[in-house]
This record gives C-alpha cells, sequence and structure tokens, in this order.
C-alpha cells in the first residue's frame, strides 16, 4: 500500500499540535484529517475510514478514552489502527486507554521524527510484510510453522518450547500491538493453573535472548508488543 493510500486521522484539542503533526505526517506523504475533540473525531472516523487514528486523551466535549471505545465499536472500524498521543503518561491512563481498545501510547513532547517513526511502526502491519499460507506465518525475518512448531530466524532454523512458541505466534500476529497481560496469559496459557504473571516475564525474557531483544518492548503496567 503506497503512503499517499494511507489516511491518518489526528483528534487533538490544541491547534499547534493538530498544525504541526498534521505538516509532518502529510510530509511523508499521508494523507492527513484532523479533528478538534472526541465528537468530531467519531463522525470523522466513520466517515473517512481511517487506517490510523492518533487521539488524545483530554478533550473537551467527548474524551478520547469515550471516541476510543465508540471507534471501537463501531462497524468498519474495528481493526483501525489507534494510538493516543497525550502528554498524560500515568499508568491509570494507559491502562485505561488500552482497555479502551487503543493499540499504542505516545507521550508528548515528541520529537517530530520520533513521531514518524513510531506512526511507521504502527503501519507496518497495513503492509504486506505479514504473508500467511495456511500454518506458515512470515513476519520480517521470521518464519512461524505452527503446525510443526518451528520457526526460522534469520534463515536459521530453531525449536523452541511450546509456550515460547505459542507466546511468540501470539505477538508476532499483529505486530506493534500491546498484547495486555491478562490476554496474554489466557491466549498462552488458558486454564492451566500455577501461572503467575512472573511466567510471562521469564518466557518473554528467553525469546528475547532467541530471537533478539529488539523485538520484544515492554508496556510498564500493561503488557508486552512485537515490533519490527
Amino acid at each position: 500500500m503506497k503512503k499517499s493510500d494511507i489516511r491518518i486521522l489526528l483528534v487533538d484539542d490544541e491547534p499547534d499540535i493538530l498544525e504541526i503533526v498534521k505538516y509532518n505526517l502529510s510530509s511523508e506523504g499521508y494523507e492527513v484529517f484532523t479533528a478538534k475533540n472526541g465528537v468530531e473525531g467519531v463522525a470523522k472516523a466513520k466517515k473517512k475510514k481511517p487506517h490510523l487514528i492518533i487521539l488524545d486523551v483530554m478533550m473537551p466535549e467527548m474524551d478520547g478514552i469515550e471516541a476510543c471505545e465508540i471507534i471501537r465499536g463501531t462497524t468498519g472500524l474495528e481493526n483501525t489502527i489507534i494510538t493516543f498521543l497525550t502528554a498524560r503518561g500515568e499508568d491509570y491512563s494507559q491502562v485505561a486507554g488500552f482497555d479502551a481498545g487503543a493499540d499504542d501510547y505516545i507521550t508528548k513532547p515528541i520529537k517530530p521524527k520520533v513521531l514518524i517513526s513510531k506512526v511507521k511502526a504502527l503501519l507496518r502491519r497495513l503492509k504486506e510484510n505479514t504473508v500467511q499460507h495456511e500454518d506458515i506465518v512470515k513476519v520480517g525475518n521470521i518464519v512461524i510453522n505452527r503446525e510443526e512448531y518451528k520457526i526460522v530466524n534469520n534463515g536459521q532454523e530453531m525449536v523452541l518450547p511450546r509456550k515460547e512458541f505459542e507466546l511468540l505466534a501470539l505477538l508476532t500476529s499483529k505486530p506493534s500491538k500491546v498484547f495486555k497481560r491478562e490476554v496474554i496469559l489466557d491466549r498462552v496459557w488458558g486454564n492451566e493453573v500455577v501461572v503467575g504473571g512472573r511466567t510471562i516475564d521469564v518466557h518473554i525474557r528467553k525469546l528475547r535472548e532467541k530471537i533478539g531483544d529488539e523485538h520484544f518492548k515492554t508496556v510498564k503496567g500493561v503488557g508486552y508488543k512485537f515490533v519490527l
């Protein structure tokens, strides 16, 4: 997908933020729309069907959390990528954002180049870098064979323990998406009895050692994500 085909919606009540972010994203070639509050943001999201929404949390009329929940419940917008861009960096605010259905969280102020880099990382899932053929999935330089429980990383074949493999398969199913700890526990361990939060941390540490530390990012108080 070409950059000019990618639609991005910015929702923020600060005109300066809208102007600066829109300028930088437009300069990259993206089609950018803006809204100044949650109500307007929801309306534009329904009309424009953006691929990515950058959403402020604290806004008049309707805040970003409520707007995110409405957007997530709207037919045709279920898979739209949503990231919060806000000055509020507290853990509880981030958790509320992820509970509402956000994919990521960016704290401002942020340098334009860093913002562009984060936007590109979020948009990678729209590109054709994840190819699925039955039980074989390719993500970047990693090939995952779900049927044989094998992976090939940079041309080297590896066999992972079952839970490490299932955790890797889950995280790579949506690169850059943050998976909450409870979701990971449910999807990977299900109803198995003796599983605590530290179990996830241990498995992530082992995957970092085997696959590469740079691919696994911790979102404090929330969970983990896989990045290319």
